[in-house]
């Protein structure tokens, strides 16, 4: 009776990690219209184009390399993954840099459970992947855009991924240099956003301001969005997804704790709008759906 209910347990969480990686797939869509409605009318369809290809591209990648450096180490019997798929590839013991095994998903321990939970952090990595695509948007080629895509998903996040979230050296640092818990990242805020955004940030000061930003002076011109409403829907979007991408995060749906996550999300959700709003009317006097969203 016992092993029935932990299998049920199992299958239950497994089902809670897909439907979560299907709701950040459909993020992809928020980030295309938050960033095309923000952009210049000239330049939508390149900007909108780059929020499509990345998801292939970076899923592309991760399947055949970044994946198995990312997991190869990574078991976590609340799903049912209770074996991995591959040993160390660079260091061993706590100090794991990169992981092999289960390259392009081939392999005797793909199970079903292996195969959720790869779905679930292909979505995670491309979520990683798209943030550079608004930082440098109307300003960069698509070859380089392309190149960005394979890179990110075959090796900038699946080494930062191997470290921490797959059982490398940083989360071992608790038994290495007696750190307490070693690397703790419940959703992402640092394997996700950090990752993203410091290669958007980078990517944003190599390539410069876009083309009439500034003034012959120095002065800085506003640059207005040329479809708000696409905006505001890719926003609602976005929040819609998160809910999966956080909650989602327990990676059991025995784990309760779902629950605050998910509320904690639609707090943050709902005070940020409010507290944009408000600060936008005293230093302007006036909304501004920009500033809000």
């Amino acid at each position: 009776m016992n092993s029935d209910v932990t299998v049920l347990g199992a299958q239950v969480s497994l089902l809670w990690v897909v439907i979560g990686a299907a709701l950040v797939v459909f993020m992809q869509a928020g980030f295309a219209l938050v960033e095309t409605g923000f952009c210049r009318a000239k330049h939508a369809a390149h900007v909108v184009s780059t929020n499509f290809a990345i998801f292939g591209l970076g899923f592309v990648a991760f399947f055949f390399v970044g994946f198995p450096l990312a997991f190869g180490g990574f078991s976590y019997g609340a799903m049912g993954l209770d074996t991995p798929v591959g040993e160390a590839l660079i260091g061993s013991g706590n100090w794991v840099f990169a992981w092999s095994g289960g390259w392009a998903l081939t392999g005797p321990n793909i199970t079903p459970a292996l195969l959720g939970f790869f779905f679930y952090m292909t979505a995670f990595m491309d979520t990683t992947a798209t943030i550079p695509t608004g930082s440098m948007a109307e300003r960069w080629r698509w070859n380089s855009f392309v190149m960005w895509g394979l890179f990110c998903g075959a090796i900038y996040y699946p080494v930062i991924a191997a470290w921490t979230w797959g059982g490398g050296w940083l989360a071992k640092t608790w038994a290495t240099m007696s750190l307490g818990a070693g690397y703790v990242d419940f959703a992402g805020s640092g394997v996700v956003h950090m990752t993203g955004g410091v290669a958007a940030l980078a990517g944003a000061m190599v390539l410069g301001p876009r083309i009439g930003k500034y003034s012959s002076d120095g002065k800085s011109l506003p640059m207005p969005g040329h479809h708000l409403p696409m905006a505001m829907l890719g926003t609602f979007i976005l929040l819609f997804g998160w809910f999966g991408f956080n909650a989602a995060s327990t990676l059991s749906a025995t784990d309760v704790q779902f629950a605050t996550v998910a509320t904690n999300t639609a707090i943050a959700g709902a005070f940020g709008s409010v507290v944009a709003m408000l600060w936008i009317m005293r230093r302007t006097g006036k909304p501004n759906p920009a500033m809000m969203i």
